[in-house]
């Protein structure tokens, strides 16, 4: 499991968002935030990745991205040791709303999978407990590796 960093990103940030859960990493977004969100937030223990350098500069746990880039983005958390890349946690968040990800039940598989993707194999079907959208093995997350891969992550 990897070493339990959390993070909160601001609205101009949601596709490195969503790569860092496709890494395993607790991050909450929103393309908006109420008062307040943020500076609970980052006082819970959670980074916060800004683009904004006078947003950053007001908190004490944050950190400014300057690439427009989500690999770039990557990157620089990578050098900068905010993260570190574990395979083994790979693909184990939501996408959308960020939980935990769990093995999917065999018999509420088939009614919420593709038929081909029931009859390949049931194994590596997740679902959310939260939004209730399953996630299984296939081409687009190959696609996904493979950015990860040439990332160098």
């Amino acid at each position: 499991m990897l070493v339990e960093k959390k993070f909160i990103a601001d609205a101009m940030l949601g596709r490195l968002a969503k790569w860092l859960r496709v890494l395993g990493y607790d991050t909450l977004y929103q393309p908006f935030y109420k008062q307040g969100v943020i500076e609970n937030a980052v006082g819970e223990g959670r980074k916060l990745l800004s683009r904004h350098g006078p947003t950053v500069a007001h908190y004490v746990n944050a950190m400014l991205i300057l690439s427009d880039h989500v690999k770039d983005q990557l990157y620089e958390m990578k050098k900068a040791g905010a993260i570190t890349s574990e395979r083994s946690e790979w693909f184990s968040r939501c996408l959308i709303c960020n939980v935990l990800l769990q093995e999917a039940e065999e018999t509420d598989t088939r009614e919420n999978v593709p038929e081909y993707v029931f009859y390949q194999s049931t194994s590596g079907i997740r679902v959310c407990p939260s939004c209730g959208r399953y996630f299984w093995p296939g081409s687009h997350r190959e696609r996904m590796v493979r950015h990860l891969e040439e990332w160098g992550l």
